[in-house]
């Protein structure tokens, strides 16, 4: 009898030992993601909140931008959730999103606790460059690519990470980088960033002031016969019930100026050049389908039926290409040409329309 009540309390000790065990490995794991949680950024501590003093590169931004920029690889819905909840603040207030930086401004920023430390985010080893191959201008003031077709030129509305936050995991050690402008998800071309803020500025002031020439090309549906012709429409941005934002032409619209240029046509087709006068959402897109010359392969305000016949000849994006860009230098004021040639599938595409139109001409001979 007592042999069976010492084995129970042994039983039982076993018990407790083994509870206590596995609580004990419990915390030491706990302990272990603390620590490597505290690599997070060297500016952010998991274990109290950060104080980030402005400086130049900071001054003039957003604070979700700037938050972005400093927090890399952290997500942005985590970044929207710690500014509207208030866990942020700049020199011990709360304030909004939209919020602009001055010089000297403390920012207090929470204690960041992720999944996977940013660290092993951004790692160089972990980032495949996109970019670094389309570079067609670099100095110490701007950086310029060739942005290809497909790429969303920031995140959000679903998108993780667009060309700017894919450009500071691929440069950590950059300073400055800001948009200076943007491009749609399914245009290519040249798109311009500023390493200073001094030439974001200089570059917007050129923007505003009509001092920047920028030239598209596009394929449109239709064929158009007028050499050179000014378009003025007014132009309103709305949102659908899903939240996509669209423009239409309405007669309290902001005006929209464009100089269009006839460059080769197809009969069924024509290449276009246009010389955007201003710069309005979905400008050339919109202008051209109220016309009745939808671009080519646009998903938004083209020849649906149309755009999947393009699709089965070859045709496989929306074919608008910002092909020159030309500005002074924001800081030297030198003359710049920046040209990103027409990509390899938009060169194909009108090859294919050159062969149809020599084939066209050849049977109207013979």
């Amino acid at each position: 009898m007592a042999s069976e009540i010492n084995q129970g309390i042994f039983s039982e000790n076993n018990q407790f030992l083994n509870k206590r065990l596995a609580h004990l490995v419990q915390e030491l794991c706990s302990i272990g993601e603390m620590i490597n949680l505290s690599k997070i950024s060297n500016v952010i501590s998991d274990a109290s909140a950060a104080m980030i003093t402005v400086d130049e590169g900071g001054a003039g931004q957003r604070i979700d931008n700037f938050l972005c920029k400093t927090l890399k690889g952290v997500p942005k819905s985590h970044i929207y959730r710690i500014l509207r909840s208030g866990e942020v603040r700049v020199n011990k207030k709360r304030i909004d999103a939209t919020y602009r930086l001055a010089m000297d401004d403390l920012v207090r920023v929470p204690p960041i606790r992720t999944s996977a430390t940013v660290e092993d985010v951004v790692s160089p080893k972990n980032i495949t460059p996109k970019f670094e191959q389309s570079i067609i201008f670099e100095d110490d003031a701007m950086l310029v690519i060739d942005k290809p077709e497909g790429f969303a030129v920031h995140g959000g509305s679903g998108i993780s990470r667009g060309v700017i936050e894919q450009l500071r995991l691929e440069r950590p050690h950059a300073k400055f980088l800001e948009l200076v402008h943007r491009l749609d998800r399914e245009t290519s071309g040249v798109l311009m960033l500023a390493k200073k803020r001094s030439a974001l500025v200089a570059l917007h002031e050129a923007m505003r002031g009509n001092y920047m020439d920028k030239r598209y090309v596009m394929l449109v549906h239709g064929d158009w016969t007028e050499k050179k012709k000014r378009v003025v429409l007014p132009l309103q941005k709305y949102v659908l019930p899903n939240g996509e934002r669209r423009v239409s032409v309405q007669d309290d619209g902001q005006e929209s100026e464009t100089i269009f240029h006839l460059r080769k046509s197809y009969g069924e087709f024509t290449l276009l050049e246009a010389q955007l006068i201003t710069g309005r959402t979905h400008q050339l897109r919109v202008q051209l389908a109220h016309l009745g010359f939808p671009i080519a392969g646009d998903p938004k305000y083209g020849d649906f039926a149309f755009n999947k016949v393009l699709h089965k000849r070859g045709l496989k994006r929306m074919f608008l290409h910002s092909e020159v860009t030309s500005i002074r230098h924001p800081l030297n004021n030198e003359k710049l040409k920046l040209v990103a040639p027409l990509p390899p599938e938009l060169v194909k595409f009108i090859q294919i329309l050159d062969k149809n139109l020599s084939k066209e001409i050849a049977q109207n001979n013979a």
